[in-house]
């Protein structure tokens, strides 16, 4: 209890003197008392009162009052902690990279915020020491110490970067030789301190208590010992604040030295070490100053009920010795607590930068490396690059020599191309000189023998005139002359007869060993069939009919006299005549059979109306009745017997047969048993046909159109067997049997399978296919009704279709089983190869390409001729297209059309409206060409109701307009004249196989307009493309078939037809003289057929 009153007793002359030098604020911390500190915080009212304790005295009116008791560290960690704090000021500072604030105010240990009425008093448990830490490269520190108030300032500023710049005026209201309080200065700015004093008294192993209500106490301590302890604590805050000026010198110095980014990072991780270390210090501390505190409550319990005096004050003041030691203690607490608070600032500070700048050295590392793998990155291509580069060096000097090889070669492919163009044309027209040579030298032979004997006549009536008048002049002299001179002149006209009659005989013998190529070809095709109907009557043996047949290929003289000299002898007297005619002959063709469906003129329909015609297919598909007409016209002009076999339909056109009958009967093998089937012969275009009527119940060829029946697989599987059975009757031995689309694709499995094994082995198999759009697909069953091998057959490599395993392909059975396979034109066969294209059958026909070739079909000039054109108002030519514009007025009269402008052009289009014929485009053209300033006339129907009916509105539209005019129907003699009228003839199809339209645009001066497919690419090329021959160049054409591809080819024509007229017209005659004929055509079917023949040959005799 003593000792307690004597603790209390040097806390209350510590008031005794802070009365003396009164200040606000203050805070005293005393020193160790038993391990306890007692912490008293107030503030006072006023300044300079008169100082007591207790309201009852008056004198002084305390605003606040707090008493905290902490425990006081142990030796061992107050020697720690001044360690600490030397070390602290031998601790560099580095530079920052970086600018950042330490947190302000940061205060440790346990705080108590208490009431206050002013607002520059607030209440700390541990004084706060505030840090600003800034960047840069400066230090610029301005204190202000107000003197008038004798006011002490202590300022300390930490700078934790390069550069801190720090403007203010700190202003330190303590004044006591006990404490020292450290305020921060913020930037551009003045701060009060406005911390309450703080006084602090420890204690050692004992209990305190303080009645704070107490009178007032007498004090043993002197005042002049007071006033002398607070000069020293004066002198204090003087040593303090020049330190604090040596230290803020020495930290500039440190501020300009350079530490390298490592070194700051371990400098850091050794504070946290401390700091942590401190941390866990300060938590202790915290538990003891809990501890005090309950104890003080209890002393101040005690003291309450004891009711201590003035007296029990005096007893508890120490001697002086002790209040020295204790002074000593808080004066060291003191300061070592405020330099962990700022080492603990600090080290925050540090401590945020420290983590700011790891993220940036993350970072930094992360960027290094991808730097470093891009440097890598960029060497590896560097020196691949040079690698590449000495590569080009050498490259371009190779490049460079290609390139002038290339244009050598180019130049002289360009000069062979042209001497080849040269060679061709100059061949051409060789092999025409050379026809007309031969037929001039026949001409001349006989001309000969005519003119020997009319120069003697000539001479003889010379002669006889001379005589004549002589007699004339002599006649009244004497009857005795006249009558010698008619004597001689008898005399002179038996000798001419004898002359006459000798040169006669001369004539005949010499025309018995040449061919008789004055009689027409229907004469050799009567004399072929003649001949067969001989043998098929038993009348002549095998051996006679095949020489009489070869004599007929050659055309033999000797034919035509017999047939000229047996007109009036009975058949048995004929048979012998011919058959005395019997020699060795020299073989000169090929025997070339056609077995086709249709044949133009004769198998087409008599339809009702053109609508039928139209939309029962019974024209030509693909052209086929053309081109079977054309190319055996063409094959028998170059002395190859060529015969057809069709079926005889009920609907032909039988005034374009001559000579039809009918003549045998044969049976053929159908659905398990025999049918007898009637032959009917006859010549079309000079051609031998056989037309075969079967006697059937199904009445297969008697349905009034030629396609489109549910049965045509049957019908014409039927035909097909029939065809092969009649050559086998007849005893025919043909090279060649050629057939065409798949309606007779069933010829050629059947020949190999069961009439070659029969004898008839002598031909090989051509088959044509004009359209692959039609392949006439079945169930594999309905193969067995003609004979063949269902089992054999329904495989893929062989006649099984790819849509089904249990369907036929009668198209791909040809394709397969033929020696020869052709289509109509390079284009179009290179387009069936494709998926698109094929149908399914690109794969077959891609399996077989060695004997797959497009040959393009030709045109009958002699029926497309507008020289001899029937159907034309005017005919013309080449040289004289005055009748062309002739035709054209005539047109524009009939069809009711505007006759104003005459140079307006006139755009064509002859066609059937299906899809396959680009019916958008077509329709596009019609307003194209009003946009144009053109006219626009069409002709055809559709066999699709929606797309008839679309162009019979349109054509409603046009039906008064004075340039448009839609003929939805079929008409011949208006095709013939359309194509002579139109300037412009338009052909945009999808796909066109062939195509004869075109050629017969040409032929007749219309310009073609087409899309660039199929057979249309191979004859019409675009005027204004440069990697075509100029000589070549005749029509506009287009790739895409769209209405912008249509419109740059009909633009650019009718651009070339108003603008250039003289051009235009050397373009007419250009076309109008291209040779579309079936002449070139024949000679690659013809090669084709020898070609085959001769490996056939080969074959046999290996």
């Amino acid at each position: 209890m003593a000792s307690s009153a004597a603790r209390l007793a040097v806390f209350f002359l510590i008031l005794l003197a802070d009365a003396v030098v009164p200040s606000l604020g203050s805070s005293y911390v005393v020193g160790d008392v038993s391990g306890w500190a007692l912490n008293v915080d107030y503030s006072l009212w006023t300044y300079g009162k008169t100082f007591n304790v207790g309201d009852n005295l008056g004198w002084i009116r305390p605003k606040h009052l707090s008493v905290r008791l902490y425990p006081v560290p142990s030796r061992r960690l107050i020697m720690m902690r001044q360690s600490n704090s030397g070390s602290e000021q031998k601790r560099p500072y580095t530079k920052k990279v970086f600018r950042r604030k330490s947190p302000k105010n940061v205060s440790f240990g346990p705080s108590v915020a208490e009431e206050s009425d002013s607002e520059n008093s607030n209440t700390d448990d541990i004084p706060t020491t505030n840090l600003e830490t800034m960047s840069g490269k400066s230090v610029e520190t301005n204190g202000a110490v107000n003197a008038a108030e004798n006011k002490s300032s202590t300022n300390l500023e930490t700078m934790a970067s390069n550069s801190v710049e720090t403007n203010g005026a700190a202003e330190n209201t303590g004044n006591s030789n006990l404490g020292i309080n450290f305020n921060s200065v913020e930037k551009n700015g003045e701060a009060e301190n406005d911390n309450s004093r703080k006084l602090v008294l420890s204690k050692q192993n004992q209990s305190m208590s303080l009645n704070a209500d107490g009178g007032l106490v007498n004090s043993n301590v002197h005042i002049q010992d007071l006033i002398a302890m607070i000069r020293h604590a004066e002198k204090n805050v003087h040593l303090l604040n020049q330190a604090r000026i040596c230290a803020l010198e020495d930290l500039e110095k440190i501020l300009s030295e350079k530490k390298t980014l490592q070194g700051e990072i371990n400098s850091l991780e050794m504070r946290l070490a401390e700091t942590d270390a401190r941390i866990r210090v300060a938590s202790q501390e915290r538990l003891h100053v809990e501890l005090l505190e309950d104890q003080l409550e209890k002393l101040q319990a005690e003291l309450s009920r004891r009711g201590g005096t003035l007296e029990n004050v005096h007893d508890i003041i120490p001697n002086d010795d002790i209040i020295q030691s204790l002074s000593e203690e808080v004066n060291l607490l003191r300061t070592e607590n405020i330099s962990l608070k700022e080492d603990l600032k600090v080290l925050k500070a540090e401590l945020t930068d420290m983590k700011g700048t790891g993220e940036i050295v993350l970072l930094m590392e992360k960027e290094r490396t991808y730097l470093e793998s891009s440097v890598k990155e960029l060497e590896r291509k560097i020196t691949v690059s040079q690698e590449d580069v000495s590569k080009l060096s050498t490259l371009k000097s190779e490049c460079k020599s290609l390139w002038e090889r290339v244009e050598h070669l180019q130049s002289l492919l360009d000069k062979a191309a042209k001497q080849a163009d040269q060679a061709t044309l100059v061949l051409q027209e060789n092999q025409v000189l050379r026809n007309k040579i031969e037929g001039m030298e026949e001409s001349l032979e006989e001309a000969n023998v005519y003119k020997i004997s009319s120069e003697k006549l000539e001479e003889y009536n010379v002669l006889m005139q001379q005589k004549i008048k002589h007699l004339d002049e002599r006649l009244q002299r004497s009857d005795e002359e006249i009558h010698s001179y008619i004597q001689l002149y008898q005399e002179s006209v038996n000798e001419f007869q004898d002359t006459l009659t000798i040169l006669r005989e001369e004539s005949k013998k010499s025309k018995l060993a040449e061919p008789a190529n004055d009689m027409p070809r229907k004469f050799w095709s009567h004399m072929l069939l003649m001949i067969d109907s001989w043998y098929f009557e038993k009348k002549i043996e095998s051996e006679n009919a095949s020489l009489l047949r070869e004599m007929i290929w050659k055309r033999d003289g000797r034919i035509r006299d017999a047939y000229m000299e047996c007109k009036e002898k009975n058949e048995r007297e004929t048979i012998r005549t011919f058959l005395g005619l019997i020699s060795s002959v020299d073989r000169p063709g090929l025997h070339v059979v056609h077995i086709a469906a249709e044949m133009a003129p004769v198998a087409k329909v008599n339809c009702k109306d053109e609508s039928d015609l139209i939309s029962r297919l019974l024209l030509k598909v693909g052209g086929l009745g053309d081109v079977l007409t054309g190319l055996s016209k063409a094959l028998q002009q170059k002395g190859h017997l060529v015969e057809v076999i069709l079926p005889k339909y009920d609907c032909m056109q039988y005034e374009h047969v001559e000579d039809l009958r009918a003549k045998m009967m044969f049976e053929s093998y159908f659905e398990g048993r025999m049918f007898k089937n009637k032959v009917w012969v006859g010549t079309v275009e000079g051609l031998p046909v056989y037309f075969i009527e079967p006697h059937h119940p199904g009445n297969f060829f008697w349905r009034g159109q030629l396609y489109g029946e549910h049965d045509d697989f049957r019908r014409f599987s039927y035909f097909s067997r029939a065809a092969l059975e009649l050559l086998l009757q007849l005893g025919k031995r043909p090279d060649i049997i050629h057939c065409h689309d798949w309606q007779t694709s069933f010829v050629a499995p059947l020949y190999w399978d069961i009439y070659a094994p029969k004898g008839l082995n002598s031909a090989r198999i051509c088959f044509t296919c004009h359209n692959f759009e039609y392949q006439g697909t079945a169930p594999a069953s309905e193969l067995a009704l003609c004979g063949l091998d269902v089992s054999h057959l329904n495989r893929p490599d062989r006649m099984q279709d790819h849509s089904a395993h249990d369907r036929i392909n009668p198209l791909k059975g040809a394709i397969v089983y033929s020696n020869i396979v052709t289509t109509v034109s390079p284009t179009y066969a290179q387009e069936v190869r494709t998926a698109e294209g094929g149908k399914g059958l690109h794969s077959t026909l891609n399996s077989h390409s060695k004997k797959f070739v497009g040959i393009l079909n030709g045109i009958d000039t002699d029926t497309w001729n507008p020289a001899t054109d029937i159907y034309l108002k005017v005919q013309y030519s080449a040289n004289d297209l005055q009748g062309k514009s002739d035709n054209k007025e005539a047109l524009r009269r009939q069809l009711g059309l505007s006759s104003a402008d005459v140079w307006r052009p006139l755009v064509g289009c002859v066609t059937r409206l299906v899809p396959q014929k680009g019916v958008h485009l077509i329709r596009h053209a019609i307003y194209r060409t009003l946009e144009l300033g053109g006219q626009f006339v069409l002709l055809g129907s559709s066999p699709v109701p929606h797309i008839q009916k679309e162009f019979e509105e349109i054509a409603n539209h046009f039906q008064s307009h004075e340039h448009v005019r839609l003929l939805l129907k079929y008409d011949e003699s208006l095709s013939h004249l359309i194509y002579a009228a139109s300037d412009m003839l338009i052909i945009p199809s999808i796909f066109e196989p062939c195509g004869l339209t075109q050629m017969i645009a040409m032929k007749y001066g219309s310009v073609p307009v087409v899309r660039k497919t199929g057979g249309l690419n191979d004859s019409v090329f675009d005027i204004d493309d440069d990697s075509i021959p100029v000589h070549f160049r005749n029509g506009y054409t287009f790739f895409t078939a769209d209405e912008q591809g249509f419109n740059s080819a009909l633009d650019r024509a009718i651009y070339h037809y108003k603008n250039d007229s003289d051009s235009w017209q050397q373009l007419v005659q250009k076309n109008m003289n291209i040779d579309f004929s079936w002449d070139s055509s024949a000679l690659q079917y013809e090669e084709l057929y020898l070609k085959s023949v001769a490996r056939a040959k080969a074959a046999n005799r290996s």
